[in-house]
């Protein structure tokens, strides 16, 4: 990639920092392609934090027929968990039995055709449960004595878009959240772009090739700023969560069905609490300024009332989120029946060679994220005289080789025992803390703590459990520059802190930015992942 101060020419320009966008620059740049994705906010900062952070198939997808989102889902499942197993892990899920809902039989069968769409080395199967019996059974009401329980992943979806964004950087992609593309001109051979950071420096990019992966903002994009029309139509539907203190203290979580036809999960998180989500609801609202509804608070809060013994109200909500899903409009009636499926629209320009490459990403969801990038990739790398294959397929995630360079099974199955090892290692540290870099970080944990052997060396506590040492790491490695980049996308800390804490870190983040920055410059540590890129660089 050439870069002059104010001039940037690389081979693709990728507008999104989103999963999609961050998928597909770590994809392009693992084959040789010089990358540069832009961001007008921080990572993740919209649609791709505000998911029911689910890797899954989709079990609700077989209603709609939709047959081979499934299995492509399915397929990734595994794939991903053992890519990242620090931020993903298996769950099991409890869907009880009401009978004025779906017949026995029908879930029967649909759970047995889910187990049978993809082949699995990691995920037990399906099978029917006596509530009266199983540990899931006892926070219900009386009256739930039959259900049905089935395997799919949790993933950190912040997180998962930040180590796509750092792997794509160790390969020489130039990361630039908060830098806005303001416009775009297309050349024969070239695209040239007017780039804006938050500190108003006015950047130019002249790239080979551009992908359009702006999300909800994608249609409004290729309008505003390509001057061109799809014939992709979105539906943007809004889907909203809530946060609760712990209803239940077992590992399960609950699928539950209701008269509607829409479907909200019931998922532990973060130790304390229980995540409730999602809505589906059309939206036509500011896509900066998405928040949840009283209405969908009070859906959410009647449907697991209707399920869970012990009742809640919206005075118990401790923390919502709200995000704007971009799905490939189909006429369905119900917004919960939209297809998630994702649809590429590739422009190699014509056979003159009088346009540059467009390639727009519409719909999609997490799971299939890494396919989505890699057939993108696959599409966009010949028209640039790129013929390198596919590779993410077989990659771990940074931080998710503990136990090689190669994704394993045993990354999942023995993450325990990997926590383990790590808190004696490093038993000057308190041992929940440990875990909780091992979740963060995986073996990245060791960058964060190089040089560092005793507690006084960790820097300031901050806040309680949030010291120096981490948010220096987060800055210099990251692209954290906020409290809310460190409290709520690179950890949910925020949900364990008091409130004040948000003003507090952004005080210490901005009296400190300039020394953070030089210091994100220097080289990394031998042994500590090296070849780590410096966002601060940016």
């Amino acid at each position: 990639m050439q870069q002059a101060s104010h001039h940037i020419e690389c081979d693709l320009l990728v507008v999104g920092g989103g999963i999609n966008g961050a998928g597909i620059a770590r994809d392009a740049a693992g084959r040789g392609l010089s990358v540069l994705l832009c961001e007008k906010d921080d990572l993740a900062s919209h649609t791709s934090s505000a998911s029911t952070k689910l890797i899954h198939g989709g079990l609700r997808y077989l209603e709609h027929y939709e047959f081979q989102l499934v299995r492509k889902a399915l397929i990734e499942r595994e794939v991903l968990l053992r890519a990242a197993p620090h931020i993903m892990w298996p769950l099991r899920f409890v869907m009880p039995h009401e009978s004025s809902q779906r017949p026995a039989w029908m879930i029967r069968a649909g759970l047995l055709m889910y187990d049978l769409l993809a082949r699995r080395e990691l995920l037990p199967g399906s099978r029917g449960i006596d509530l009266r019996r199983h540990p899931a059974g006892a926070p219900l009401r009386a009256g739930f004595s039959r259900g049905f329980e089935y395997s799919d992943g949790w993933v950190d979806d912040a997180r998962l878009v930040v180590l796509n964004a750092i792997d794509a950087a160790d390969k020489g992609a130039k990361i630039m959240p908060r830098c806005r593309c303001e416009t775009v001109e297309r050349h024969a051979d070239h695209w040239t772009a007017a780039l804006r950071t938050a500190d108003g420096r006015a950047l130019t990019v002249r790239a080979r090739a551009l992908v359009n992966a702006a999300g909800p903002w994608a249609a409004q994009f290729l309008q505003a700023s390509v001057r061109q029309q799809s014939n992709k139509a979105l539906r943007l539907i809004k889907g909203s969560h809530i946060v609760v203190p712990r209803l239940f203290d077992h590992p399960y979580a609950y699928i539950f069905q209701n008269s509607d036809g829409r479907i909200v999960f019931a998922i532990p998180y973060e130790r304390e609490f229980t995540l409730l989500g999602t809505t589906d609801l059309d939206y036509r609202g500011s896509l900066d300024q998405v928040a949840i509804e009283e209405g969908e608070v009070d859906y959410i809060c009647g449907l697991a009332n209707h399920y869970f013994e012990k009742r809640i109200t919206p005075a118990d909500v401790v923390w919502s989120y709200s995000g704007v899903r971009p799905l490939l409009e189909d006429e369905s009636a119900n917004a919960s029946a939209v297809t998630r499926d994702y649809r590429l629209e590739f422009d190699a320009g014509d056979s003159h060679g009088k346009r540059a490459p467009l390639l727009s990403v519409f719909g999609g969801k997490i799971t299939t994220f890494r396919k989505l990038a890699e057939e993108a990739v696959d599409r966009i790398a010949p028209a640039l005289g790129n013929h390198r294959g596919a590779w993410t397929e077989h990659a771990c995630l940074p931080g998710g080789d503990l136990y090689g360079e190669r994704p394993a099974n045993r990354s999942v199955l023995e993450f325990d025992r990997y926590v383990q090892d790590l808190q004696k290692l490093y038993s000057w540290l308190p041992a929940p803390l440990v875990a909780r870099y091992a979740r963060a970080y995986g073996t990245r944990i060791h960058l964060l703590l190089t040089g560092r052997t005793a507690p006084d060396q960790m820097g300031e506590e901050i806040a309680p459990g949030l010291f120096a040492a981490e948010v220096e790491y987060l800055v210099a490695h990251e692209w954290a520059a906020t409290g809310a980049d460190i409290l709520w996308r690179r950890s949910k800390l925020g949900l364990h802190l008091e409130r004040g804490v948000e003003p507090l870190l952004n005080a210490w983040i901005a009296a400190r930015m300039p020394d953070l920055r030089r210091a994100a410059g220097a080289p990394c540590p031998a042994g500590a992942n090296a070849g780590l890129s410096a966002p601060a660089k940016v």
